[in-house]
């Protein structure tokens, strides 16, 4: 069990009290994932921006004086991101800011890099994106078709298909992944601006997660400057997968972290309303047992970024169980609970999807069980 200092509890205890926020905007944006100018005020989406940013690239936020949060240690960003989950983890996807493309920039970009995709963030009124998955595909870079081939002179011309991308249609700046040759190691992360000749996106039609803005993006020799390639001034060996590897080591927690989160939400929802409801402690013991879980790989990824193993089985672990009390909410507040409850309707929407984010179950279990044979389950 991971023992909370002074700083943790604090992380824990102001990211608690800013997810009612997110909650009170939550039914909005599901209803409307397009009106998103009434909410980009919203002082969580300030302090989650800034937790994202690197000291050097932050600017000034009325009110927000504490620097709490700080995504380069992965067990306090996890013990933030449960909290604002229990607000509402679908306002976590729908805010404007770094997010997943900012982890990766801030592991491969350069200092110009980095000053530009983070200084275009500031106002909280640009979403960016990180584009992997392709259509048949997921994130099987053996089988990525998108590539970036020479113009001719120092730039590329990027080409190929993306989906399922987060705020894909609506960002302002991401990275996607391409090849620029049949290796692996010619896999890279480009740093990419919407809106070029070639350009196009499109939002999904989604059932949960709609603040999400999941998208599909189709590049048709889209330009990209030569010095938009991140990490041109690392080893060939850490420039594109590495990078996404360590990522999604990282961000697996943070899914399982979103899980957790919303299966707290909903059995403290139950017991509000339904005090004695049959079941409620066993789902509240079985979230807390996934909410410790989820602290110790976390705890393991500052210890090693590039063992995964237990991310693995937290993600696993989280997910199936967010599913399991997802059904079991919807049944305890009786026949027309979702009619008279749509913020549970919404979560019992949105928990389906972290099945599918970071990696599917059946994939998890095939990384678990390689990790398990190399013998990376060994504390």
């Amino acid at each position: 069990m991971i023992d909370f200092d002074a700083r943790l509890r604090a992380i824990r205890d102001a990211t608690r009290e800013a997810a009612e926020d997110l909650r009170a905007r939550a039914l909005s944006v599901d209803a409307d994932p397009d009106a998103m100018e009434q909410h980009f005020d919203s002082p969580t989406f300030a302090l989650m921006r800034r937790a994202g940013t690197p000291e050097a690239y932050r600017e000034p936020v009325p009110g927000l004086t504490d620097d709490l949060l700080d995504e380069s240690s992965c067990l306090e960003t996890v013990v933030g991101t449960l909290e604002l989950a229990r607000g509402d983890a679908g306002m976590i996807l729908a805010a404007p800011g770094p997010a997943l493309a900012g982890v990766i920039v801030r592991l491969l970009g350069d200092d110009e890099q980095q000053k530009r995709f983070f200084t275009k963030l500031h106002g909280g009124r640009v979403h960016t994106f990180f584009a992997m998955t392709e259509p048949g595909r997921g994130n099987d870079a053996t089988a990525m078709e998108t590539r970036l081939e020479r113009d001719g002179g120092d730039g590329w011309l990027l080409h190929g298909k993306k989906r399922y991308i987060g705020n894909g249609a609506r960002g302002g700046i991401g990275v996607v992944f391409a090849r620029t040759g049949p290796s692996a190691l010619s896999i890279r992360a480009a740093l990419v601006e919407p809106g070029g000749p070639g350009w196009y996106g499109e939002r999904l039609d989604m059932i949960g997660l709609r603040g999400a803005y999941l998208s599909e993006l189709r590049f048709d020799g889209v330009p990209v400057a030569g010095d938009m390639l991140l990490g041109r001034h690392l080893p060939v060996t850490r420039r594109g997968m590495w990078g996404a590897i360590k990522t999604f080591n990282n961000m697996r927690i943070q899914v399982a972290a979103a899980a957790v989160g919303t299966a707290l939400a909903m059995t403290e929802y139950v017991a509000e309303y339904r005090k004695n409801a049959p079941g409620i402690h066993q789902a509240t013991n079985r979230a807390e047992a996934a909410r410790e879980l989820i602290y110790e790989a976390a705890a393991r990824i500052d210890r090693d970024p590039e063992r995964g193993y237990l991310s693995n089985v937290a993600k696993v672990g989280a997910t199936g169980m967010a599913e399991q009390i997802s059904r079991w909410a919807c049944g305890a507040l009786g026949p027309a609970g979702l009619l008279e409850h749509p913020l549970l309707e919404k979560w019992s929407r949105d928990v389906c999807a972290f099945e599918f984010m970071e990696g599917t179950g059946n994939i998890q279990r095939l990384h678990v069980a390689k990790g398990y044979q190399a013998g990376d389950a060994d504390v």
